[in-house]
């Protein structure tokens, strides 16, 4: 990513998980990089305290277009926008939030922003929602079944009439489920590896239903890609290695990998109103395109990840050790 050194690069929700991992590789590859948050605190933003001394913060509210009006102060060339009302089932009851984040949200950051050299908008696989055929395919039409999707892929919408009628610079990708360190425990994996650490009994619907789950590290790179790869302008593309794993076997894998003792208990609960039974990409287009591909498998990723957690978990029980143990899964 040598062509990254010394570029003015904005990254919006650059604290997140996933913008944390790419907020991290921009600064590795010599990026003046810049992060949108709401609150301009370290302690709020821990996945990249180590990093606080080295990014501009801005301090701004995507649903205050006079707050985002500060990023024309900075000028960015490359823009990755991933702050977002993230939480799938949480957004029925947060409707409005969702919404105004991630649809108006999205608006007002493209009004904010001045001329770029190209805005990559991370939408989510959420969109496509209940389809008939899989894998998924970018020519598909969505059917968003949350509040969030339903967000998203307005702010995807926006992103389209701007590539299309305006002729902006812009590049829009779909990763599917990702994991890895730093994951908010409300996330199904990391969720499931800290309730397996700690012995606790693990509740879970018959999990037929199936998923994709990518490593960080490989969506990093494909977002990477379409911040750069000349051919990225004015397409949609899925990320995603296109391995369903249904969530039975997901849990299971996790069980044994962290060699716990938790009961499982599959079946216990209920699957959502609007559950999406089968989801995986087709990522042909990304491959050809940006000349992307997954390079770590998921059963290592979930290692990494594993090992990540044990450490974090170590440490808050262990006060005293040293918090550069939690970077030692890369």
């Amino acid at each position: 990513m040598t062509e990254l050194k010394g570029k003015r690069i904005l990254v919006t929700g650059g604290s997140g998980f996933i913008g944390s991992h790419l907020t991290r590789r921009l600064v590795g590859a010599g990026a003046d990089v810049a992060v949108l948050t709401k609150y301009n605190s370290v302690i709020d933003n821990i996945r990249i305290a180590d990093l606080w001394d080295r990014v501009r913060v801005i301090e701004a509210d995507l649903r205050n277009l006079d707050s985002l009006l500060q990023i024309r102060d900075f000028s960015p060339q490359l823009v990755f926008h991933l702050a977002a009302y993230n939480h799938v089932g949480d957004s029925f009851i947060h409707v409005g939030e969702a919404m105004d984040v991630n649809g108006k949200g999205t608006a007002n950051l493209a009004q904010a922003l001045d001329t770029y050299e190209r805005l990559v908008y991370v939408s989510t696989s959420e969109v496509y929602g209940s389809q008939r055929q899989v894998p998924f395919v970018e020519t598909m039409t969505p059917r968003p079944v949350s509040p969030y999707s339903v967000g998203k892929y307005a702010g995807e919408l926006y992103c389209r009439m701007l590539m299309e009628e305006m002729g902006k610079p812009v590049a829009i990708v779909r990763p599917f489920n990702a994991f890895g360190p730093y994951q908010s425990v409300r996330a199904v994996v990391a969720e499931l590896i800290l309730t397996c650490l700690d012995g606790h009994p693990v509740h879970a619907t018959a999990g037929v239903q199936t998923r994709e789950f990518n490593f960080v590290e490989n969506l990093v790179d494909g977002i990477l890609l379409a911040g750069t790869a000349p051919a990225a302008v004015g397409r949609t593309l899925n990320l995603g290695t296109g391995e369903e794993i249904a969530i039975r076997d997901l849990v299971s894998t996790i069980h044994r990998e962290t060699a716990s003792k938790s009961e499982l208990h599959i079946g216990a609960l209920p699957h959502r109103p609007t559950e999406i039974w089968r989801m995986a990409a087709d990522n042909q287009s990304a491959r050809d395109v940006l000349g992307w591909q997954p390079r770590v498998p998921f059963i290592d990723g979930l290692r990494k990840t594993i090992a990540w957690f044990r450490a974090f978990r170590e440490q808050f029980q262990s006060p005293g050790q040293n918090l550069q143990r939690l970077a030692a899964w890369n």
